[in-house]
């Protein structure tokens, strides 16, 4: 999808229900009636996940999947009927013929290999965000999604929205004028972060599939601190306050301002180590010029990312007492030559500041198309719905999902991309990016890093004792492994789509 074509998408309606097995239809004509039902699975349901299918239960859930029984057990009692799995590569291979769509929700750093893999056997996919752990993960979601022509959508449900919309046609019309400088903040985390990894051992419970959980990354005694949910500050697994909660924050930055690759980022945080995300961390990315607009010129731009309780300074115009965007959670300051826009998360309820300047404002005349449901709220299902819409539309002819993988893909780069620079910030220097190539370009073959591995302290006497240890890294490999990783023997992507 072509942002200009941002979803042109979406004016059909929510989708109607009885059951033709939608291979009949799908795989003779490649089109599904409106009114027959997906065959869905699901992957990693524990969480999210189970609201996910919630959204997705109009239509037949036939196979849940997930490495953990207990804690999946919710789910699994949703739907009775539904094949169970543990490892959904047997699902695959066992039931895959019966399956036409999947839903990923697994922890970050088992997206892409379910998803790809989901992709090169045919099946429409719904990922949660982050899409996925690293960026050359989502390069290649991208290119398999574009190759394998099935309906794809990244699970930042915000995307659905109106506000999303709203906030954009404001920006496109000049409302504020041009835009160099944007904020964007998250209370994020509320899992652990800053942790050392733990030293005692743990048996691991009947319930839980502990290699499965591990999948691609490197073996690791179990210990209940990273499962259930709390794996999102582990670096192996997770990808810390920014991953979690980027995707939601910055996406109507990446859509409004037209962004893709960013040409330099920097940050700093709390204090960082080699296994878990630190407290709080500020990310500067900066954007090149793009292309102007027919009301708005497109100026390099500075998006900066504040995690863990961090806020940019108030800005001129918020009344004293105002939380700065209108709710604790989150939101987004885009500042421009004429003025400034504020939101709270998902760029929901956006407002001109000060907010005088509401009184007076005729909002532009909406250009981008709505999602049928999306009035309700964005925890209701359009999201899913959208999706479902776009699975049953004839690949030629399909009005693509919002956040669709040629969009979201590209979207989730930038986030994993500050992921990057958080943990290379030891470097001193804002590093700068070849996006075409994915790869940092003022790294040299003899550049090190040191990085924090172990930070314990105790009290001795009544005197402080630290003690402090490092692990030293080639920073030039050790870059390129954060952005394409090495997978645990036994687990494989597909090959890069040329």
């Amino acid at each position: 999808m072509k942002r200009r074509d941002f979803l042109g998408l979406a004016n059909t309606a929510a989708i109607g229900i009885t059951i033709v097995p939608s291979n009949v239809l799908g795989k003779t004509f490649g089109y599904v009636s409106p009114s027959d039902k997906l065959n869905i699975a699901g992957i990693g349901i524990g969480g999210m996940g189970r609201n996910n299918l919630r959204n997705m239960s109009g239509e037949n859930i036939v196979a849940l999947c997930d490495v953990d029984w207990d804690y999946a057990g919710r789910t699994f009692n949703d739907y009775p009927k539904a094949r169970k799995f543990k490892d959904w590569r047997v699902m695959f291979d066992e039931f895959g013929k019966s399956i036409d769509a999947v839903m990923v929700a697994t922890p970050d750093h088992s997206h892409a290999a379910v998803t790809a893999h989901a992709i090169t056997l045919g099946k429409h996919v719904y990922t949660q965000k982050p899409l996925t752990h690293s960026v050359y993960e989502s390069r290649l979601l991208t290119r398999l999604a574009e190759k394998y022509k099935v309906a794809t959508q990244m699970g930042n449900q915000g995307n659905s929205g109106d506000d999303i919309r709203r906030v954009s046609e404001w920006i496109w019309a000049g409302t504020i004028g041009e835009i160099k400088e944007v904020h964007a903040w998250t209370d994020r985390p509320i899992w652990p972060q800053g942790l050392n990894k733990p030293s005692e051992q743990m048996a691991v419970p009947e319930n839980l599939d502990w290699d499965l959980f591990l999948g691609p990354a490197a073996y690791r005694p179990y210990h209940s601190t990273y499962t259930p949910w709390n794996w999102r500050g582990w670096w192996d697994f997770g990808t810390g306050a920014l991953g979690d909660m980027g995707c939601h924050v910055l996406d109507p930055v990446f859509l409004a301002l037209n962004l893709k690759y960013p040409s330099k980022v920097e940050a700093s945080s709390t204090l960082i180590n080699t296994e878990s995300a630190p407290h709080a961390s500020i990310v500067e990315y900066t954007f090149p010029a793009r292309k102007n607009m027919p009301y708005l010129a497109m100026p390099e731009v500075k998006v900066t990312w504040y995690d863990g309780g961090m806020l940019p300074k108030r800005p001129a115009g918020l009344p004293d007492g105002a939380i700065l965007g209108k709710n604790s959670g989150g939101g987004l300051l885009f500042v421009g030559t004429k003025g400034s826009i504020m939101t709270s998360y998902y760029g929901m309820e956006p407002t001109l500041l000060p907010f005088s300047k509401m009184d007076d404002f005729k909002e532009p005349t909406p250009t981008i198309p709505r999602i049928p449901g999306s009035e309700e709220g964005p925890w209701k299902g359009a999201h899913e719905r959208d999706w479902i819409r776009a699975a049953k539309e004839p690949a030629e002819n399909r009005k693509e999902a919002s956040a669709n993988f040629e969009y979201s893909g590209p979207f989730n780069e930038m986030v994993v991309m500050g992921v990057l620079a958080i943990r290379l910030q030891e470097l001193k220097r804002p590093l700068l990016w070849d996006g075409e190539k994915m790869q940092f370009t003022n790294i040299s073959d003899t550049d090190t890093l040191k990085i924090l591995s172990v930070n314990d302290f105790k009290v001795v006497d009544g005197d402080p004792r630290f003690d402090r240890k490092y692990e030293e890294f080639n920073a030039k490999q050790i870059a390129g492994e954060w952005i394409k990783h090495t997978y645990r023997n036994g687990w494989s992507l597909p090959d890069m789509p040329v």
